[in-house]
């Protein structure tokens, strides 16, 4: 990127801010004073897929984490910690593990590429796409892609629901309910993967049936 095209940022920063506070008179003094978002969002790093604009939401009412491919795991204090923060600090209401469809990272994993680095990061999706080889496999080609980018949503959900920090919340009776989405670039729509955890009860279940509408889902 040019020296010019970052001085373009620091414009386009200033023109937006100026808006934003003619459109909403001490909308900055009201974000200094505290953060209380209901949302936390935990998805792909990918450019495309911001939380706050897909969601309409404003800045400071979604509370976000992103990595390559929306990987949740017990080894990534990063991502725990940020979750730890969201549900114990912030009190969240709802977590959503959002994938979205042509994600390269589930791409890489479901055709065993080799990006770098990466690889050792998209192994866990790779593990999601082991898992469900069978479905995979019973679906036409052209769906395999989508469809592991829903698992591996789904399988995301489950992490978090299974990490000590959701455990604890559930156990002392705090209201946390995760969801599993997946984005859609063709089209701006979130499709909602029926991956709905309000609660420790019955979490089997809600992911069983989630995977098994990944494989009767129409997609265009």
């Amino acid at each position: 990127m040019s020296q010019t095209s970052i001085e373009e940022l620091f414009v386009h920063n200033r023109e937006w801010a100026d808006q934003m506070e003619r459109d909403r008179p001490g909308f900055f003094t009201g974000l200094m004073a505290q953060q209380n978002p209901k949302y936390m969002w935990i998805g792909c790093s990918d450019s495309r897929v911001p939380a706050n604009q897909i969601t309409g939401l404003a800045p400071g009412e979604v509370f976000v984490h992103r990595n390559i491919a929306n990987v949740v795991v017990p080894s990534d204090l990063n991502c725990l910690s940020t979750i730890q923060y969201a549900i114990d600090q912030l009190q969240v209401e709802h977590l959503m593990v959002v994938g979205h469809y042509g994600c390269g990272g589930v791409l890489a994993a479901l055709e065993d590429a080799r990006v770098g680095l990466a690889d050792n990061w998209i192994r866990h999706v790779k593990d999601v796409r082991d898992k469900h080889a069978e479905l995979l496999q019973s679906l036409s080609p052209q769906w395999r892609h989508d469809a592991l980018c829903e698992l591996n949503a789904i399988e995301q959900v489950m992490n978090v629901a299974q990490s000590t920090v959701m455990q604890d919340a559930w156990a002392r009776g705090q209201k946390v309910v995760l969801h599993g989405w997946c984005y859609s670039l063709k089209n701006g729509h979130i499709t909602n993967l029926e991956m709905t955890v309000p609660d420790v009860g019955g979490i089997a279940e809600v992911r069983r049936r989630a995977v098994e509408l990944v494989a009767t889902r129409e997609r265009s």
